[in-house]
């Protein structure tokens, strides 16, 4: 007797380039499908919250309209603020109130356990880079510790543990999904900005640069450690692609050329392939 998949959706963080994921989404769930559970990572981790509380076309839609509002100040503040940091001599530039606020006043719950599909968010132990898999307790403190950028968020204090981003133990948790029993994993990757023409300037926009390169050559090590364990499907991300994950005043246009792009892949029977979109691998244009 054939027993059904069991599948997660793996949700990849990558800053503001988090809106394409949300694109994709859009698309997948209206061609039907739905997990068993979620998995997110960073901003996968803020993702994965929304969805694995209303995982329909409704619940997406709402999503995608705080991805459309979001600016750079709703989520850092005002430009000066890291002179603050440097004034109060704290060790991150950014306080995580404002990306507090934001989930409290969209976040209709208040536990991980409270959802409608079971949601798993990827922490970072800050000693030892180990990878925490949370999966109760209060949703926006996993949330905001799973986007505690190193050196730009605080870290968020969980039990006996300090927690930073989950992408520094693995921004596209594969693994994770699989050790909960996945035997079909859908990745929902950002991609990296593979046509950017100049690096950015100022230490944030250099720093999360920076590490969109290295998660997303991670995610490629990943795919290949994880292929014999599990069917492995891969939403291919944008490509060429020339936003920063720094700059959160482009997520409408985002979210629609992931979408559309998703919605061509889906046409081509891409939620039954496997393997690594190119668009993954190390280039440029």
């Amino acid at each position: 007797m054939l027993t059904q998949p069991r599948t997660a959706f793996v949700l990849a963080g990558g800053g503001s380039l988090g809106a394409v994921v949300v694109g994709m989404l859009r698309e997948i769930v209206a061609a039907g499908e739905r997990p068993d559970f979620v998995v997110g990572a960073s901003a996968g981790a803020i993702n994965g919250a929304f969805y694995a509380a209303n995982p329909t076309p409704a619940g997406v839609a709402a999503l995608e309209s705080i991805w459309r509002n979001l600016t750079n100040a709703s989520i850092f503040g005002p430009r000066w603020t890291p002179l603050l940091a440097l004034l109060c001599r704290r060790d991150y530039l950014f306080s995580a109130n404002r990306l507090r606020t934001l989930l409290l006043q969209h976040l209709s719950f208040g536990d991980l356990r409270a959802t409608q599909l079971p949601l798993y968010v990827i922490a970072s132990d800050q000693r030892s880079g180990e990878e925490v898999i949370l999966s109760d307790g209060p949703v926006v403190e996993a949330v905001l510790a799973s986007s505690a950028i190193p050196g730009v968020f605080p870290a968020v204090h969980i039990g006996n543990r300090d927690l930073v981003d989950g992408g520094v133990a693995s921004n596209a948790p594969i693994g994770a999904a699989i050790t909960l029993g996945a035997t079909r994993v859908v990745v929902l990757p950002t991609g990296f900005t593979c046509d950017q023409k100049r690096v950015p300037t100022g230490v944030l926009g250099r720093t999360m640069h920076a590490l969109n390169l290295m998660v997303t050559r991670q995610l490629v090590v990943d795919l290949e450690r994880w292929s014999s364990r599990a069917q492995i499907v891969v939403a291919p991300p944008l490509c060429p692609l020339n936003f920063s994950a720094y700059d959160y005043s482009h997520g409408g246009e985002l979210i629609d050329l992931a979408a559309a792009s998703t919605r061509a892949w889906i046409e081509r029977d891409g939620l039954k392939t496997t393997g690594i979109p190119h668009q993954l691998v190390e280039h440029q244009h």
